[in-house]
């Protein structure tokens, strides 16, 4: 990992994962003041759903962001792919800050947001997995899971950041005004993170291991690996639906389902976001020197066991018990995502690593994750059982589980380079 341009290239794929992230997490804690400032006044139940349907909606583009960049990047070189997407992602984050509501525009204001979430679905679905497929092919066999880790912190701290902002917003100003105006400034202020991602990823050298191709990486991918395709889709359950459900869901489900005030349910799940980060990298750590398969297995199976106990804990009237059992998941997810990325990456032909990643990895992270949110509000007040989104993690866990016998060990396999 040395030489000044790989350190370069670590933190430009790093900060704009913070942009990615930062954003949907935002929407995601927002989701109500959102609702009710971009849609008719109705029940507030009908407005938080239509606000999570717009979330379901740009993750739903990612699976075409996935092939329109990841085919960026694998014909093109990494670093064009890494640009187009965060250029993709900073304007719309800025437009939807100011953008007026509802009582202004009418119809066309929901409209105008659904436009502007589906060219960030489409940035987001190229952006985390090709900027990690740089990283990781940039390590030394034995700290590529490690890297891997490393990396996935930029997308976790984007999550932090927007936890943090609305934590420290919901603590100084009063409850009307950040319903009214305030939830606004968090995507003003993503405009400066995204014009830095710009900078820095239009100053870092291309690597001489990222060629240009002949031939078209998707329909390579599509046409001659279906079967892979389908392993990395079923691999990827259990990281969209845990990781969505619990720490950006989670929030308006502490205030629904508990009760629990806006500024306290984002000070549980910020902090439950920073243990998260050395949970992720000490288990790439781990996987680097045990293998990927035991260390995934064993956080799919305690998600499985886990995900119902510590969604009772959740009821508990004390908060410490409350963060207590959402540190159960802050293991189990956070186990997972440590081996994933190296174990995707591992299992890719280099020349079309790029393509079938962000297929794989999009297809289930746009439908499964983008609807998981959607699907657990619903859930909840449809089924009036607040335990719904355990049973989700519970079969998500389950797929992952049985898609991870489907690979072989990686962990000191060879690894070529794009």
């Amino acid at each position: 990992m040395a030489g000044s341009n790989t350190r370069r290239v670590i933190v430009a794929g790093a900060i704009g994962n913070v942009l990615e992230w930062y954003d949907f997490a935002v929407y995601g804690y927002f989701a109500a003041a959102i609702g009710r400032a971009f849609f008719p006044e109705e029940d507030s139940v009908a407005q938080i759903l239509a606000a999570f349907g717009i979330f379901a909606v740009g993750f739903l583009m990612r699976p075409v962001g996935g092939a329109v960049i990841g085919s960026i990047g694998d014909k093109f070189g990494r670093r064009a792919a890494l640009t187009v997407s965060v250029a993709a992602m900073a304007i719309p984050t800025f437009l939807v800050g100011i953008l007026p509501g509802y009582q202004v525009l009418g119809i066309a204001a929901p409209i105008i947001l659904t436009l502007l979430r589906m060219v960030q679905g489409l940035s987001v679905g190229g952006e985390y997995t090709t900027s990690i497929i740089f990283i990781i092919e940039q390590a030394p066999p034995g700290r590529r899971a490690l890297v891997g880790a490393m990396g996935c912190c930029g997308a976790v701290g984007g999550i932090l950041l927007g936890s943090a902002t609305g934590a420290l917003l919901a603590s100084v100003m009063s409850e009307q005004a950040l319903e009214t105006w305030g939830w606004r400034i968090p995507f003003i202020l993503g405009l400066v993170v995204g014009i830095a991602g710009v900078v820095l990823r239009r100053h870092v050298s291309e690597t001489p291991q990222s060629v240009k191709k002949e031939s078209s990486p998707l329909l390579e991918t599509v046409r001659n690996h279906g079967p892979l395709l389908a392993r990395l889709a079923a691999l990827s359950v259990f990281n969209s639906v845990g990781f969505y459900l619990m720490f950006v869901y989670i929030v308006s489900w502490l205030q629904f389902a508990d009760g629990i005030a806006p500024a306290r349910a984002l000070e549980i799940n910020s902090f439950s976001m920073v243990v998260l980060l050395p949970v992720m990298v000490f288990m790439g750590w781990l996987s680097d020197r045990q293998g990927r398969r035991p260390i995934m297995l064993a956080a799919a199976g305690l998600g499985f066991v886990g995900a119902l106990p510590f969604f009772w804990l959740m009821h508990h009237p004390a908060p410490e018990i409350v963060l207590l059992s959402q540190l159960g998941f802050v293991l189990s997810v956070g186990t997972f995502i440590g081996a994933q990325p190296a174990l995707m990456v591992e299992a890719v032909p280099a020349e079309i690593r790029c393509t079938a990643i962000a297929l794989g990895y999009n297809v289930t992270l746009g439908i499964v994750g983008g609807l998981s949110p959607l699907a657990a509000t619903w859930l909840v007040h449809r089924t009036a059982n607040n335990y719904s989104p355990a049973f989700m993690i519970m079969a998500a866990a389950a797929i992952s589980f049985m898609a991870i016998l489907s690979f072989g060990e990686t962990y000191r396999a060879k690894l070529e380079r794009g």
